[in-house]
Order: structure tokens, then sequence, then C-alpha cells
């Protein structure tokens, strides 16, 4: 089958990588399985990635809620994490399947400190299952981070088949650049990630900046209210797949990833 063929069989999927759920200590406690499922086909994402901070413990339960309903298997579910780095910078892994996410966790949590999670100043950290029965919850505190360099990071989650996209660049805290000053243009990231907030001239400078780079807008949900199609990212794909996200990002096959701002 010809090029042409290939790229007739696209079609649009949105997506949005970076969803919090109530595990995250700043995730609101409506993040729960069964509502941020609902949400999800209310606001038409095709694709979403759970990706608390350092962790990626509330993906069974979100992928099973997905199952459940009128819709079985809508939206697809990646396991993803938000993890930190030593120098503070988010970076967003992406995992093709749960005991890759697992893997890459427990390689995190190595450096990771016993810090016990306060509460009354963080929030509460819970793990749910389908049905947000609580599975557990996590007592030492999320929010920081690791003693991995963010190019540490970077590199194994690459190497566990993993998709490693900078978060949020253009924040002024917890990001690549306001940690370090400006990503190397040969960055070894698979894209970049841009906060919802930026608009359509922000965004464009982004892109002058770093021509031939990939791009992804993404909602960072903590709430409910933030999950839409006016944040995240459409791509043109076979399928909504993994590997079908990998080539958008890297422009294989006739796929893309459209630019979030028009």
């Amino acid at each position: 089958m010809g090029s042409r063929d290939n790229v007739a069989l696209l079609k649009p999927f949105w997506v949005d990588l970076h969803i919090h759920t109530l595990l995250s200590p700043c995730g609101e406690l409506e993040m729960g399985a069964p509502e941020v499922i609902e949400k999800a086909r209310e606001a038409g994402l095709d694709i979403i990635g759970i990706a608390d901070h350092n962790t990626c413990e509330n993906y069974p339960g979100m992928a099973g809620a997905a199952q459940n309903g009128g819709r079985p298997g809508v939206p697809v579910v990646l396991p993803c994490i938000e993890a930190q780095s030593a120098e503070d910078i988010h970076t967003l892994c992406v995992f093709p399947e749960y005991p890759l996410a697992l893997e890459f966790k427990e390689w995190l949590w190595k450096r990771i400190r016993p810090i016990k999670n306060d509460v009354e100043h963080f929030g509460y950290q819970i793990v749910v299952d389908a049905e947000n029965g609580i599975v557990k919850e996590e007592e030492v505190l999320l929010i920081q981070g690791a003693g991995y360099e963010v190019d540490q990071i970077v590199e194994k989650a690459r190497a566990l088949g993993g998709l490693a996209i900078l978060a949020h660049v253009d924040r002024p805290a917890f990001s690549y650049t306001a940690a370090l000053g400006p990503m190397p243009e040969d960055y070894p990231a698979d894209a970049f990630e841009l906060s919802r907030r930026l608009n359509s001239d922000e965004a464009a400078k982004w892109r002058e900046r770093y021509p031939g780079r990939a791009f992804i807008r993404s909602s960072d949900s903590h709430t409910l209210d933030t999950m839409s199609r006016a944040n995240c990212t459409k791509m043109m794909l076979e399928a909504p797949t993994f590997e079908e996200i990998r080539m958008a990002l890297r422009g294989e096959g006739g796929r893309r990833v459209s630019w979030p701002w028009g």
C-alpha cells in the first residue's frame, strides 16, 4: 500500500497526556476514576494520559473505569508519570504498558526521600479502583524532586520504550527553562509541552524559537472543568495507540501533531 493510501486512513484524535487524579496532592478529590473518564467522554477526548506526580498507581483504576459504562474502551488510557528531577524540572513520561510505567516508578523511587505527606498542607494522596473504592492512601509526599537529574529521567524513560516530554516549558517554575535556561536545540526529549494558558501569539514564539521540534498542548488538569478539546492536542493517527502517538511526534508515516493554536 502506498504512502497516499496510508495517509488517507488517518483520522483526527484528541489527545491529552497530562491529567492528574486525586492521587496527586494538588489534584482535587473530584478527580476520581469514574469522574475523570466520564468527563473525558463528555469532552470528546480520545486518548488521555494519567500523569500523577512521581507515581502511576491510579492508572489501573482509571483504565478499569474506561471499560465501564456505555462506551467501553473510550477513552484510551495511557500510563504516565510526571517525574520531578533533582533540579525540580517536571518531565511527562508516557508508557505503552503499565508494567513499564511501574518499572520506571520503582527506579525513580530509589531516590525519593521518605518525607511524610502533610495532608493539611498538601492534600490527600488517594489510590482508587475503577469504582472509587479506596485502595490505599499514599503516605510519602509525592511532590518532591527525586535524586536524578532531568537528563537521567529522560534517558531512563526512553530506554524503557517510553516517551519523555519536557513539561510546561513555558512556566516560570518546575520547567526546564526555569531551572536551566533555554533547552538545547537537540535536547533528546520526544516533545516539548506548552501549557494551556498561552495565547496563540505566545505559543508561536516557542515554535519560532525551536523550529522542527514537536510541541503538544496539555490541560495539566487538576480539576474536571479544565478537561476539554480546547486544552489538548489534535493528532492525525491511524488508531488511538501509544505507537501512533510516537509516530506522530516523529512525523512518520504521515502521522502528525496539529499545531494546537490553529
